[in-house]
């Protein structure tokens, strides 16, 4: 079952993929680099390779949501990783870009570092843990406070866009989103026959909440930047918030996990997280940018 979800996560990584290049590229184009504003999301519904973009996004997040019922979030969550490969070889042909030496070592730390996590994640994880409601109370509280200093922050710099807050802000929530929807699954896997005995409306509103608030964060990340580095700012901070709440909360990892297990998988880590920052400042259009900033063309 575990490599069934496995599967379905890395499926999944390929449609989040494409649908998030349709949409980075649909949101530059409707912005021009500006922040997102109410009458840009009504322009971007009437855009057909936005709205495209979404379906695919849609069907990604299906696959994603059956990966999270089935397995623990430790082993799902970096498996991202592979939508980032996706992501910037799709946005370099698009913009006609050539990839450099940097950033291809840069991808290959992102994806080795997650694919060794992972396999070691499958062997010391618990396949089907329970999930207390004191244990969801304590993942809503965690996301509230999340919501409120990302918000109070968002509106605090809305004539001060940033590219890399959107990033991490929307990372952070969409973290929260798959805890949330890993109990909603489990609870649902348990129901017997009621699917609404376990389900509880408060981790319903906060499911919705993270998502709205995350996908708006999304849209204006993508009128700021690649939408690559985007999916690499959030196929690093999504897990990183994902598993830290499945390790500390849920109480995913066996207690029995070797020293050096434990130890590889921190290594592996860090190797993903270096690449993302790698990726960050040496991919060709990230480059392109900061040397616009620094040289602008004179009139």
């Amino acid at each position: 079952m575990v490599w069934l979800a496995v599967s379905c996560a890395v499926v999944a990584a390929f449609f989040l993929a494409f649908g998030a290049q349709r949409q980075g590229v649909a949101v530059r184009s409707t912005t021009g680099g500006l922040n997102l504003g109410h009458r840009g999301i009504l322009r971007l519904l009437a855009n057909p390779r936005w709205v495209l973009g979404l379906l695919l996004m849609g069907v990604g997040m299906i696959l994603n949501v059956y990966a999270l019922a089935t397995a623990p979030l430790t082993v799902v969550q970096p498996i991202g990783a592979i939508a980032l490969v996706i992501t910037t070889v799709v946005h370099a042909r698009e913009i006609g870009i050539r990839l450099n030496r940097p950033t291809f070592l840069a991808i290959i730390a992102c994806v080795g570092g997650s694919i060794g996590f992972v396999l070691l994640a499958i062997q010391v994880t618990e396949p089907h843990p329970t999930i207390s409601a004191r244990e969801e109370l304590i993942i809503v509280m965690l996301l509230a406070i999340a919501v409120a200093v990302l918000g109070s922050v968002a509106v605090a710099m809305r004539h001060r866009p940033n590219a890399f807050f959107y990033i991490m802000g929307a990372g952070v929530l969409f973290g929260f989103v798959a805890v949330l929807v890993r109990t909603l699954a489990i609870g649902l896997i348990q129901s017997e026959g009621n699917i609404f005995a376990n389900v509880s409306w408060l981790v319903v509103i906060a499911v919705v909440v993270a998502g709205l608030l995350g996908s708006y964060f999304v849209q204006n990340a993508y009128s700021h930047g690649p939408p690559d580095l985007v999916i690499a700012g959030l196929t690093v901070i999504d897990p990183m918030v994902g598993i830290a709440i499945g390790i500390a909360v849920l109480r995913e990892l066996r207690p029995d996990v070797p020293a050096v297990v434990a130890m590889s998988m921190a290594g592996f880590a860090a190797v993903a997280i270096v690449g993302v920052i790698a990726l960050s400042r040496h991919h060709p259009d990230a480059h392109h940018r900061r040397t616009e900033t620094h040289n602008p063309k004179e009139s």
